[in-house]
């Protein structure tokens, strides 16, 4: 693991933005199957001790994924991601909403910009989450994004070093 990697970080309440760059010790289509597949989004996405729990995905213009966030005790916090574009391996928007069991979505929601470029074996992550209100960019906040985006993370460096060394 290097340590050296750039980890940014910045909420932009009067724009409710939030902007990450991110950069993995991991070659492009790593790192791109890690963001965009089920079975790796739910080894890494949800801060320990929670766990992700995919129902469904469809990564394509207009597919969708539903998934709950789970806590040790049982209880599901789910969402729904709507693809709205598809550049393989450069980049990836979505419309993202909290929902309830059954897809029934609680707006409004958030924008999703995914920016993947590579550098000598460095693959950056550029992630702009624009919402469509301050009260739910705060919602996100006291729901704890802030720490449990960053831990994500951590699991994600984990994981992509175990996937690197196979």
């Amino acid at each position: 693991m290097k340590n050296d990697l750039l980890f940014d970080f910045t909420l932009d309440k009067p724009s409710k933005t939030v902007l990450i760059t991110r950069e993995f010790a991991a070659e492009l289509p790593l790192v791109w199957d890690a963001f965009t597949k089920a079975e790796l989004l739910d080894q890494w996405v949800a801060p320990k001790p929670w766990s992700a729990r995919t129902k469904h995905m469809n990564f394509e213009v207009g597919g969708r994924r539903f998934y709950a966030m789970v806590s040790p005790e049982g209880q599901e916090r789910w969402s729904v991601q709507e693809f709205t574009s598809i550049s393989p391996k450069t980049n990836f928007k979505m419309y993202n909403t909290f929902s309830d069991e059954n897809e029934n979505r609680q707006l409004p929601g958030s924008e999703w910009d995914y920016n993947f470029s590579e550098q000598n074996g460095i693959t950056k992550v550029k992630i702009t989450i624009v919402n469509e209100s301050l009260e739910r960019l705060e919602k996100m906040i006291e729901m704890g994004f802030t720490e449990g985006f960053k831990m994500s993370i951590d699991n994600l460096e984990k994981l992509l070093e175990t996937l690197s060394q196979k």
